[in-house]
């Protein structure tokens, strides 16, 4: 069994995102306390340029510190932190602790659609052989079914692609999408936050709270 640590930082931490109207100096700062705070290493901070898709990368120690174009992380090796950053998207992070794999997902409306969830579990299987009955998902904070509302067209889309149950009035529930299609791949451990970023009054950044917010994160290591 391999040591996995996993976290999710808040608005105490800071800013960690460097495409949102924040100086470098300031997310630098930032993530170098993450250090200090947690016990990681920056050089093995591996992060994404995230883009609302569903294209998942396996990583390894060679592999470069931002990888482009892509919404998950997959990784074996030890010591590599990888980092999922959001605010209202769900962070989802994954572990098999009896192969020693891990993953980070950025989970917002468009990649769920896209169903990115079973996108990475398949690689997990398909790369790594690991058991869906062994992996371990963990969502972050994040909007939630209370908060989340939206237009026809996309209470249409997710009538017509999963079920009319994840609609409540003008609102949809991305959890409970997201857990429906890790059910799929047979994956059933799983733990999900009840802290609504925009209403909870917890300190976590929401979009939909402030749109020059910053970024909070979600982050897992195999120690």
């Amino acid at each position: 069994m391999k040591k996995i640590e996993y976290f999710f930082t808040n608005k105490n931490d800071g800013n960690l995102a460097y495409h949102v109207n924040d100086k470098k100096e300031n997310v630098d700062e930032n993530r170098r306390k993450l250090v200090r705070k947690y016990s990681i290493k920056l050089d093995n901070l591996i992060y994404m340029n995230q883009v609302h898709g569903n294209n998942v990368e396996v990583v390894n120690e060679s592999s470069p510190r931002l990888i482009d174009n892509c919404d998950g992380l997959i990784t074996s090796s030890k010591n590599l932190t990888l980092m999922v950053m959001v605010a209202d998207c769900i962070p989802i992070l994954m572990k098999d602790e009896k192969k020693g794999v891990i993953a980070a997902v950025h989970a917002g409306r468009n990649s769920t659609f896209l169903k990115i969830v079973q996108v990475t579990v398949k690689k997990m299987i398909e790369e790594f052989s690991c058991n869906p009955l062994d992996i371990e998902v963990i969502m972050g904070p994040s909007i939630q079914k209370c908060c989340y509302e939206v237009n026809e067209e996309l209470k249409s889309v997710v009538k017509n692609s999963f079920s009319e149950e994840f609609i409540n009035g003008n609102n949809i529930d991305l959890q409970g999408i997201n857990k429906m299609l890790l059910n799929e791949q047979n994956v059933r451990n799983i733990s999900i936050s009840n802290t609504c970023t925009k209403c909870s009054g917890e300190a976590y950044f929401s979009f939909r709270e402030d749109k020059t917010c910053g970024r909070f994160s979600g982050l897992i290591t195999i120690k």
